[in-house]
């Protein structure tokens, strides 16, 4: 006999306490970030290729190594989404939303596709939640958007674990200088360097500072920050983020290392990384990303976000949430079915997780209701039926008693 068919290598399905640790990671976020104003938005699984060959630049290795980009039936290039800050300022742009009611608040959360080694944390199917704000300037927004994320960790009980590290990456004046300051490093080291940071060295020197080859690192680890290269300005913007994430009561750790390659990033860059994952120790990063819009097609947008990844965040999590716990009800004979269904429903309808099994005698619903785990059972008799009560069995105390069924549903309900 044929084997039986396996999820695709680097994709899982999500059941029992995976699905309700994962579900809880989402519904936590959404409504966290509620509270902040963000609305949701759902933009498609798949996009024109450019918006992701624009937005994460021709030398990074998700477009060059890990995109699942393919030729659809009508000749057009279509990528499944590797992530989704593109996404949403090409929804911006598309839906004409860039000259009205700025700034937007937006959060997500959906399903991302990359071709990457699979490993604890990882896989080619993979879920994020974000939160940007679109066509905000002002380092509030910054700092607002990264309480949120923090607010977040806090909810789900895994922020004590979680640390904010953070960085600048200042104007572009600012980058300008720090740019030729890399170059001249890298160009001093550079017959030692990778050949894919050598490529960058002449295209994007910031993208070597990504590098995660151990020669780069090494070399990477002597080059200059940012710091010594800031402009008043950018260095004003960055004080400013700081004060005010103090106020938020968010706490931080200030890292030089976090950078963002592509020219259109500027300002804050964040992380938040815990040590409770192994090597794959970022749940959530970000930062200010004041020319996507424009890249996308829109007009000069500033803007600031962040992602995280669901399983991640999921894997901290210190139990899954438990499953509801139904109430089992139980005709005695089959001459109660009908009266039993309607119970049910009326159950459902007050809001109680409600269960009926679909055949046998009262010993063998019994027996259902309590592999279902259930809390509590209600038997129903044609003596019952006749007085409009049931017998009430409290499965977790052992106990049982007769109850009109309206008392029995007020209790259940409660």
């Amino acid at each position: 006999m044929a084997s039986p068919l396996q999820p695709v290598r680097g994709t899982r399905d999500l059941i029992g306490d995976e699905f309700r640790a994962h579900r809880h990671v989402i519904d936590t976020s959404r409504r966290v970030t509620a509270l902040y104003g963000f609305e949701e938005w759902a933009t498609p699984i798949f996009e024109d290729t450019r918006v992701f060959a624009r937005s994460l630049g021709d030398t990074s290795d998700v477009v060059t190594k890990e995109m699942y980009s393919f030729t659809d039936r009508g000749g057009d290039s279509v990528t499944l989404r590797p992530e989704n800050t593109a996404g949403v300022c090409r929804a911006l742009v598309s839906n004409g939303l860039t000259q009205s009611n700025l700034p937007r608040k937006v959060f997500y959360a959906g399903p991302m596709f990359r071709y990457e080694r699979p490993q604890k944390g990882r896989y080619r199917q993979f879920h994020q939640i974000g939160a940007e704000v679109l066509g905000a300037a002002e380092p509030l927004a910054d700092a607002e958007v990264i309480a949120a994320g923090w607010d977040i960790l806090v909810q789900l009980g895994i922020a004590d674990g979680v640390v904010l590290e953070i960085n600048t990456l200042g104007d572009a004046e600012s980058r300008d200088r720090y740019r030729a300051a890399l170059v001249a490093h890298f160009t001093a080291h550079r017959d030692a360097l990778s050949h894919d940071s050598q490529v960058r060295l002449e295209k994007n020197p910031l993208r070597i500072l990504d590098s995660k080859d151990e020669g780069d690192r090494r070399i990477v680890a002597e080059a200059p920050t940012i710091q010594p290269h800031l402009s008043d300005a950018a260095r004003g913007f960055y004080e400013a983020v700081l004060r005010h994430l103090a106020t938020f009561g968010v706490p931080v750790r200030e890292n030089p290392r976090i950078v963002r390659g592509l020219d259109y990033y500027s300002h804050t860059a964040f992380e938040f990384v815990t040590d409770r994952l192994g090597a794959q120790g970022t749940v959530m990063a970000g930062g200010r990303y004041d020319g996507l819009v424009e890249e996308m097609g829109g007009p000069p947008t500033p803007s600031v976000g962040w992602a995280a990844g669901v399983e991640r965040l999921s894997m901290l999590l210190a139990a899954p949430p438990a499953a509801p716990r139904p109430v089992a009800v139980i005709p005695v004979a089959e001459a109660q079915e009908a009266a039993a269904l309607a119970l049910v429903q009326r159950l459902r309808g007050a809001g109680v997780v409600a269960e009926i099994a679909y055949k046998g005698n009262l010993k063998r619903r019994m027996e259902r209701a309590n592999k279902l785990a259930a809390r509590a059972a209600l038997i129903l008799g044609e003596d019952e039926l006749s007085r409009d009560v049931v017998q009430f069995r409290d499965l977790d105390a052992g106990t049982q008693e007769t109850l009109p069924v309206e008392d029995a549903i007020r209790r259940l309900s409660a």
